[in-house]
């Protein structure tokens, strides 16, 4: 995939060399690349991204919003616990996770917060 393709479609949806986790997917499903491809892009090209779909980055002023779950129930923490890799949930594991039990991204990164589970690594390449 050229970069010269990733751009035109890009360059109309970034502010300020700012582009938010939801548009990079975006990006990637039009253009039926991996989401690490438009990471890359926009770290070669000095992008930021933003605005994580977990809520782990790219928030003002606290840069991270996700928060501990109260409480986790035993079959999602089964599951998560079973996507570990090196006692890591990853991104991709997250997006899975919260379409098989049909919950917001952000419910699965709040149940890692309360197990303290670690997501790494974004789809991105962020972190």
């Amino acid at each position: 995939m050229s970069d010269e393709k990733i751009q035109k479609i890009i360059a109309g949806k970034i502010k300020d060399n700012d582009l938010p986790c939801a548009v990079a997917f975006e990006v990637a499903d039009q253009l039926g690349i991996s989401p690490a491809v438009v990471g890359e892009y926009a770290d070669a090209n000095k992008l930021h991204l933003i605005k994580c779909q977990l809520g782990l980055f790219g928030y003002q002023p606290e840069k991270k919003i996700v928060k501990a779950a109260d409480a986790v129930t035993p079959e999602l923490e089964a599951a998560i616990k079973a996507e570990l890799v090196n006692d890591r949930l990853p991104c991709k594991s997250v997006w899975m996770l919260a379409e098989k039990f049909e919950i917001r991204k952000m419910a699965i990164s709040g149940a890692c917060e309360a197990l303290e589970i670690k997501i790494k690594p974004c789809q991105l390449g962020a972190f």
